[in-house]
């Protein structure tokens, strides 16, 4: 049986990603040219922050952009 400690190499790199995904992620919603699709930029922000894989949610689903149409 495998405990705790033995699995600590993989989980760790695993838990490093996940951070940094959302923290691109949120950066990204803060961007002066995104728009978001479905909700305003501060209810993707608390997804993000909050919801496990709400970054996935957001890149795939959340993401727009302002038309620069004159």
């Amino acid at each position: 049986m495998t405990t705790f400690v033995d699995l600590l190499p993989i989980l760790i790199p695993l838990f490093v990603i996940e951070i940094a995904a959302r923290i691109y992620a949120i950066v990204d919603i803060h961007k002066p040219e995104r728009a978001t699709n479905l909700l305003g930029k501060t209810a993707w922000t608390i997804i993000v922050a909050v919801i496990s894989f709400g970054w996935v949610v957001y890149l795939l689903g959340g993401r727009g952009y302002v038309s620069s149409e004159d």
